[in-house]
Order: C-alpha cells, then sequence, then structure tokens
C-alpha cells in the first residue's frame, strides 16, 4: 500500500496531525476516525481499502496533535471543527466516514453542523448515553470514572471505565455505590503516578458521553446516517448507544462484525475482524439509502 503522506493543520486551539493514503480510483475520500484512538488504530483497516483514498487522523490532545490553547477537556464540538477544517483542506467532499466511538459522536456534531461535507456516515457504537433509557444513572457513572480518575490515578481510573464499558445491560441507579474494581486484575498500575491529562479519561470522557444530539438536525440532513452496533458487544454502553441511535433517527442499526474495537490496531497483534469488518464497510457504503442491509 502507498505510504501514508503526514500532514499538519493548525485550527483553533490545537495543531491536528493526519495522514493520507493515496487511492487508484476517483472516489472521494474515506475518512476512518475514532476518539480518543488515533490514526495508528486504524492502519490495517486502511490498507483494506487501495483503491480510495484514505484518511486518518489523531484527534485534538491524542499521540501527535496537541492542544494549543492550555484547555483541560475537548468536546464533541471543538473535534467536529477539526473535522470540517480537515475535509475542506482536502478539497475533495463530500466525504465518505467510518467513525467509531468518541469519533462517531464527534462525526455526528459534523454531520448535524455540516451535512454538505459528508455523503455517508457509518457512525458506530457511539457512546451515546444522552439517548438511553438509564440515561441518568449512565451518566452519574460516566462521572464517576471521571472523578476516580481525578482522585486516584489511571489505574483506578482505568479499571472503572472498562467496568463501565463492559457492563451488560442498563446501569442501575446503585451502580456507583458498588465496591471498586482491583486495577491489577486488568494489567493495570495500582499506585497513583500523579499525572492528570489522560486523554481519555481526563479530556474527552465526560464531555462525549454527555453529549446532547441535534436528532432534527440529523434527520434533515443530506448525509446518509448509517448507525452501525458490533455483534459482539451486545447489551454494552456503547453498542446500547448506537440501537438508541438507530431509533432516534427512525432507522435499523446495521450489525458489523466483532466487537467495539477489534478491528483497530493495537499492542496485542493483528486486529481480530479487520477483515470482516473491511468487507461490511464496503457492503454499507456501496448501498444507497433504503437498502442497507440490517443483519450481521
Amino acid at each position: 500500500m502507498t505510504t501514508p503522506q503526514t500532514h499538519t493543520l493548525e485550527t483553533v486551539g490545537a495543531v491536528v496531525t493526519y495522514d493520507v493514503r493515496p487511492g487508484s480510483s476517483a472516489e472521494p475520500p474515506l475518512l476512518l476516525i475514532g476518539s480518543p484512538m488515533a490514526a495508528s488504530g486504524f492502519d490495517s483497516l486502511a490498507a483494506r481499502f487501495p483503491d480510495r483514498p484514505v484518511v486518518t487522523c489523531d484527534p485534538r490532545g491524542a499521540e501527535r496533535s496537541r492542544r494549543t490553547d492550555g484547555a483541560a477537556e475537548s468536546t464533541p464540538e471543538e473535534h467536529a471543527d477539526d473535522l470540517s477544517r480537515l475535509i475542506a483542506t482536502l478539497g475533495a467532499g463530500p466525504v465518505d466516514v467510518f467513525a467509531s466511538s468518541g469519533g462517531a459522536v464527534n462525526a455526528l456534531v459534523l454531520v448535524a453542523r455540516h451535512p454538505e461535507q459528508v455523503r455517508t456516515l457509518v457512525a458506530h457504537e457511539p457512546p451515546a448515553v444522552q439517548l438511553l433509557p438509564d440515561r441518568e444513572p449512565a451518566l452519574a457513572a460516566c462521572r464517576h470514572v471521571h472523578e476516580t480518575y481525578r482522585r486516584a490515578g489511571f489505574g483506578a481510573g482505568m479499571a472503572e471505565f472498562i467496568r463501565l464499558v463492559m457492563h451488560p445491560g442498563p446501569v442501575t441507579d446503585d451502580y456507583v455505590e458498588q465496591p471498586g474494581p482491583d486495577p491489577a486484575a486488568f494489567g493495570l498500575p495500582v499506585g497513583d503516578d500523579g499525572s492528570r491529562d489522560d486523554v481519555l479519561l481526563a479530556q474527552n470522557l465526560v464531555s462525549c458521553t454527555h453529549h446532547e444530539y441535534d436528532l432534527d438536525a440529523l434527520r434533515r440532513a443530506s448525509t446518509r446516517v448509517v448507525a452501525a452496533v458490533g455483534e459482539g458487544s451486545a447489551g454494552q454502553l456503547a453498542h446500547r448507544g448506537g440501537l438508541a441511535l438507530a431509533e432516534r433517527l427512525g432507522t435499523t442499526a446495521v450489525v458489523f462484525p466483532g466487537d467495539h474495537g477489534s478491528f483497530l490496531d493495537s499492542d496485542y497483534g493483528p486486529p481480530a475482524d479487520v477483515d470482516e469488518v473491511a468487507a461490511r464497510l464496503r457492503e454499507v457504503l456501496a448501498g444507497d439509502r433504503d437498502t442497507v442491509p440490517a443483519g450481521g
């Protein structure tokens, strides 16, 4: 595959680094985005689309992209503005977007504000907590993760985060009263190194999960918005968020192979489901507005 061409873009309050892989066709660019997952997580998925330009980026505050305003929190609105400026810089819109997790939240804001820039958005498992029937205890649980991190550091905070995102089914009113998990059980540090600037736990978690969606704008948008969920993550918070989004938009969620992140590159070897996810993504992007298959 063609070596990615790396660029930087100065936005309001940040310098965003992004990579462009030129394709062999005249198809518009395909953006693969996450948050706080950076471009490095999408290398294998990008390699499955050599026939079209593929763009990946590090969201503000993550890996190669840095905040320049000194803010301690990044909002979906800021991320969406970064994406809008990136698409304008590419000069090849409207683009297609596959956005996962917090990246899906940010891309939904982008579509609500700039639908002319996006042809199709596949929003994979957005943690759309505000749309859930158990929104109040679920929002409280998200704040609890953040507060645990602020109080006790990365290991304790990340253990609470893992417990929440893996929790099966609705979040109950007494969820935050339960004993916290042992960080060591997840291979996480037990001690506190004193840092409080983690890109997930400090900068993005609360603003992402607490985002209130402009559903009317999304329904009116010229963009084809496809809510997607992983077949292996049924019952989990982000999977339920994807289902809730589809319901609010009057559509049916498309089921993808794998779980919330089994198609992403990590330190644990090649992604298990990247081939199947790429094939499913091709199928969805090729379908028209009324014929996208819903099953797995």
